[in-house]
């Protein structure tokens, strides 16, 4: 696909924002459009479509035209439109975000379609008109947007295949393969290496299931010094194991790999925005199934360090994973700063819905910039606590700690104090995306199915730290 940036906009497809009350055409009244948010209006003429999106009357917020452009490009895409013109005159430094929301929305998710139900229209051009004199900085953005919406897909596609097609090995192969196109640097411990090394908890999880788990480290080590560390959970399948779940939407279950793959994502956009901050992403990967061979309830594993885990749900797994995994990175990674995604725990989307992540840690200043950062970025965090009562509630009576409290209160920070207790002194963030790390109705710029929760969030931290780092 081909994308521009220009002054104008070109004749041919277009999408055109409108605050609420600006709009003036002659033959269309206020009663058929008028601006309202995301409502849109379908005009035709001199053989080319123009799609109005309104903005309402409020700030025009990056993510607000994110989703406008979003919600103009999926509509055109309907209705076949293959080379599109965004047109951001009035908005120039916010062109790169409508970018990213015309990226997003065309995506679609249709390698299991029959061919006769595959759209046939493909996304070939878009040009995006920032007005006279508004083309450098947002000739940057843009190229910036792209790479992250480009990298966001990468998850999407990645994090919408099934289990049968997605295992703990085929997630290593793919991690292999984004490491040979974008210059990282890869290691995959597998069943022998995990055993040898003593991962007690990525085994452990991984027991049940005929398809072995394993231990991925991606590296982009552009310049020396200590690496921020990403680590994701990826249960490429979790039935829960012992501790069954109910068979209703089960099935979404093969989106429980969704921190794990936010990582590659991650790894793949600082790569190829050449970001010079060494950054290291982990991802402990296993299928949580019953059988004869599987954990159980009661049983006590020894982590990867010596730490010792109560076993009392084994539906609980992914805390279990993070240990062995953030253990690692603490171990031999040296991290200056570690951050965990992970689709953790339902209660964190009873607390916070759908649409937001919790974010835990200790630093206050790092919390308010992910939440500024994920205001930006169209992927909300809200900081939950962490303290004493919930490191009392996982404090087990026969090893370290237990996996669960046994009881339903405060469940999300339950599962932070848990995976605390392998961080020791380095400063350390929880993001629990297990609310928004899909969608099961469209969103303005997202189809059903994953929507690549954290690359675009993790992606503007680092190029607000990579800013900061000396030059070369």
């Amino acid at each position: 696909m081909v994308l521009t940036v220009e002054e104008t906009p070109e004749h041919g497809d277009r999408v055109v924002f409108v605050r609420k009350g600006e709009f003036a055409r002659e033959g269309v009244s206020q009663e058929e459009f008028e601006g309202a948010k995301l409502s849109t209006l379908i005009w035709r003429e001199a053989g080319r479509r123009i799609i109005y999106v309104g903005l309402g009357t409020g700030p025009v917020t990056a993510d607000l035209l994110r989703k406008a452009a979003g919600t103009g490009v999926k509509l055109l895409r309907k209705l076949g439109g293959e080379e599109i013109h965004l047109d951001c005159t009035a908005y120039p430094e916010l062109a790169g975000f409508a970018v990213e929301g015309a990226l997003l929305a065309a995506y679609r998710f249709e390698d299991f379609r029959m061919p006769e139900a595959r759209k046939k229209s493909v996304l070939r051009a878009i040009t995006v008109a920032v007005g006279k004199g508004g083309e450098g900085h947002a000739r940057l953005e843009v190229e910036r947007s792209t790479i992250v919406a480009e990298a966001v897909n990468y998850v999407r596609q990645v994090g919408n295949q099934p289990a049968n097609i997605i295992t703990p090995a085929s997630l290593a192969d793919k991690a292999r393969e984004l490491a040979a196109e974008c210059d990282l640097q890869c290691h995959v411990l597998g069943p022998k290496e995990l055993e040898e090394g003593g991962f007690g908890g990525i085994l452990a999880v991984g027991r049940g299931s005929d398809n072995p788990p394993r231990l991925i480290v991606l590296e982009h080590r552009p310049t020396d010094g200590k690496p921020i560390v990403i680590v994701g959970k990826a249960v490429t399948f979790d039935s829960g194991g012992i501790s069954i779940k109910p068979g209703e939407h089960m099935d979404e279950m093969k989106f429980d790999k969704m921190g794990g793959c936010a990582v590659l994502g991650i790894l793949r956009a600082a790569s190829r925005l050449g970001l010079r901050v060494p950054l290291v992403g982990v991802v402990a990967s296993a299928e949580n199934m019953p059988s004869a061979r599987a954990y159980r309830p009661g049983d006590v594993i020894r982590s990867y360090g010596g730490k010792t885990i109560e076993v009392l749900n084994t539906d609980a797994e992914g805390r279990i994973l993070l240990a062995d995994a953030v253990g690692y990175a603490v171990k031999h990674l040296d991290p200056r700063l570690l951050f965990d995604l992970a689709t953790l725990t339902g209660a964190c989307i009873v607390a916070l819905g759908r649409n937001r992540a919790g974010v835990f840690t200790s630093d206050s200043d790092l919390r308010d910039e992910l939440w500024r950062l994920g205001e930006m970025a169209g992927e909300p965090v809200w900081p939950l606590p962490l303290g004493e009562e919930f490191e009392e509630a996982v404090q087990s009576d026969v090893a370290l700690v237990k996996n669960v409290s046994g009881t339903r209160e405060g469940g999300g920070s339950v599962g932070a104090a848990f995976i605390q207790h392998w961080v020791g002194n380095v400063p350390w963030v929880h993001l629990d995306i297990a609310g928004p790390a899909w969608v099961s109705r469209e969103v303005p710029y997202l189809e059903k199915g994953v929507t690549g929760f954290g690359v675009r969030l993790l992606t503007r931290y680092l190029l607000s730290l990579a800013t900061q780092e000396p030059k070369p």
